[in-house]
């Protein structure tokens, strides 16, 4: 590849549609969805709740199936794989935090960390993950419970667990919505810390527009449209 090709999307959103259907009708929850991000790329989806922002989060993910349309990982249609691809592409290529942690509470915050590396069979997991737990600022709190530390402290274990693994894509689902004004705005901080360390990918659902203003891009839902 030449110096100045351009590079590749990391993230390829065609024509995207969900819908449900029960016995009142069908239920259009996403419409004809369609953009990409390029590598180290951050992007805030807002809109108001019921728009179909966490869904579309979800389908990224490949959690989700679409009714129509495809999403393409780093070139490769997530779609196209089975159910157990899909999840390991997932391990391999893939962050998460979300608002409510989801910390497993009978571990501590090093094993909380080192879980993805562990699941991925990555060697050396517990020196990775507790040099990543020092990054975030809890380098003294390796051998604590998810219950003995503050809602602060849980969302830089999520982080520390996120980016453990150097993950292409960061998914964020109001990783701020569980926390006061000033922590959350320091976990937030830290988050785009990590992530311009990491050259990742960064996606967030949010309801905070100033949250939302501190990414490169902001995809609008409404009614299920991008706008």
């Amino acid at each position: 590849m030449s110096k100045n090709a351009p590079l590749l999307p990391v993230i390829e959103v065609d024509h995207l549609s969900k819908a449900v259907s029960d016995s009142t009708g069908t239920l259009e929850i996403l419409r004809d969805i369609h953009f990409s991000l390029q590598p180290q790329q951050t992007a805030a989806i807002v809109g108001a709740s019921g728009s179909g922002k966490s869904t579309l989060l979800s389908m990224l993910a490949g959690l989700d199936t679409p009714s129509q349309g495809t999403v393409r990982l780093q070139g490769q249609d997530i779609f196209a794989l089975s159910e157990d691809a899909r999840a390991a592409l997932r391990g391999q290529k893939i962050g998460f935090v979300f608002q409510s942690f989801q910390l497993l509470p009978n571990l501590t915050a090093l094993e909380n960390a080192m879980l993805p590396l562990e699941l991925a069979g990555v060697r050396g997991a517990r020196q990775m993950a507790s040099e990543m737990l020092q990054r975030v600022g809890l380098g003294q709190r390796l051998g604590h419970y998810p219950k003995l530390l503050s809602g602060g402290e849980q969302q830089r274990v999520a982080l520390a667990r996120a980016f453990v693994v150097q993950p292409a894509v960061l998914l964020a689902d109001e990783p701020t919505g569980s926390l006061d004004h000033a922590t959350g705005a320091s976990v937030m901080d830290l988050m785009l810390e990590l992530n311009r360390e990491q050259g990742t990918t960064l996606v967030l659902v949010t309801h905070d527009r100033s949250i939302a203003a501190q990414c490169e891009r902001t995809l609008t839902i409404e009614a299920g449209c991008l706008v």
